[in-house]
């Protein structure tokens, strides 16, 4: 049955839509690289991650963000780091991501003796409703996997659909999943390996927070700029509306209309205004974007300006997180 999940996980790469990720078979350079770290640390090639490949950089600063919070052995554990992932993901409505790390968690706890209250102190903190039950030596990894999972959450929302598992999977297929990820889970992983592909770079301020574990300090500058780079699709003005609004978001889903988002860029040239359009749904209403949003864009091209947009969006719910937990 492992088998079977991972080949089918691995053809759920077909499935993205908006882009055509590099095909296993087609990888080369950086791209089979990250593909093949992807499969050895995480269990399987996440299409999460592959949806990345039409834009190389995005790729290693998307597995780089999850790799250095998630999956490398750190001060808390990855049954903590997991309940994170999918309080974090159902906060956001993101069922994919749910499926995957509650079936995870569900895996690594199973039979210990954990109650299903176990992990509702940091599931709390991880959606803002609870304050931090944990230590502060512990909060560049945790706080590390929230931005994670803010960042994947709008970017699944956007490129797949609501599963990972193939349509018309029997009930059982979860069950196994969980298992096939939890035997993954188990593992230890040498922090640090995934940063190679992206050049150093400074921690920004507003990540000042990762700095306490150097080596997630490390990640979150060199990601930062990576992701920054893809706000060269916008014009400087379009950016600075992008920036402006989610500056003064409060977290919460603007609804389903787009009023407030049409508003907002109606300032900016005609040309402008779509990508500034679409960088406000990935950032702040991931669930809105449709074809129309996305169209003409190339592939390259579009996995930036969402990359940029949705790690936008999580380091400001960083800082939410921060203001509102914080004891």
């Amino acid at each position: 049955m492992g088998r079977i999940i991972r080949t089918a996980l691995r053809r759920s790469v077909s499935r993205v839509r908006h882009v055509s990720p590099v095909r296993p078979s087609a990888a080369r350079g950086s791209v089979a690289s990250v593909y093949a770290e992807v499969e050895a640390d995480f269990g399987l090639l996440a299409p999460p991650v592959a949806l990345h490949s039409p834009a190389p950089v995005a790729l290693a600063a998307c597995w780089a963000l999850l790799r250095e919070t998630l999956v490398a052995s750190g001060l808390a554990t990855r049954a903590v780091k997991e309940a994170v992932a999918a309080s974090v993901s159902r906060s956001n409505t993101c069922p994919y991501c749910v499926t995957v790390h509650g079936a995870t968690l569900r895996e690594l706890t199973e039979g210990r003796g954990l109650t299903d209250g176990t992990f509702a102190p940091v599931e709390a903190w991880a959606d803002r409703s609870g304050p931090r039950p944990f230590p502060s030596e512990q909060v560049p990894e945790l706080l590390g996997v929230a931005v994670a999972f803010h960042y994947l959450n709008r970017m699944v929302n956007v490129f797949l659909d609501d599963s990972p598992l193939p349509p018309n999977a029997p009930a059982v297929a979860e069950r196994f999943l969980g298992r096939f990820m939890g035997a993954s889970a188990r593992k230890e992983y040498p922090p640090g390996t995934s940063l190679r592909r992206l050049p150093a770079a400074p921690l920004p301020p507003d990540l000042v927070w990762a700095a306490g574990n150097p080596v997630v300090g490390d990640m979150f500058g060199r990601v930062a700029a990576a992701f920054d780079a893809g706000s060269r699709v916008l014009s400087g003005e379009a950016r600075d509306v992008v920036l402006a609004h989610v500056a003064g978001w409060d977290g919460t889903p603007p609804g389903l209309g787009r009023g407030w988002a049409h508003e907002t860029v109606a300032g900016l040239s005609p040309a402008d205004r779509p990508g500034a359009l679409l960088a406000l749904l990935v950032a702040t209403a991931s669930y809105q974007v449709d074809e129309g949003a996305v169209a003409g864009f190339g592939d390259a091209e579009l996995v930036e300006l969402t990359s940029w947009a949705s790690f936008t969006a999580a380091r400001r719910m960083a800082d939410l997180t921060l203001r509102a937990t914080e004891v």
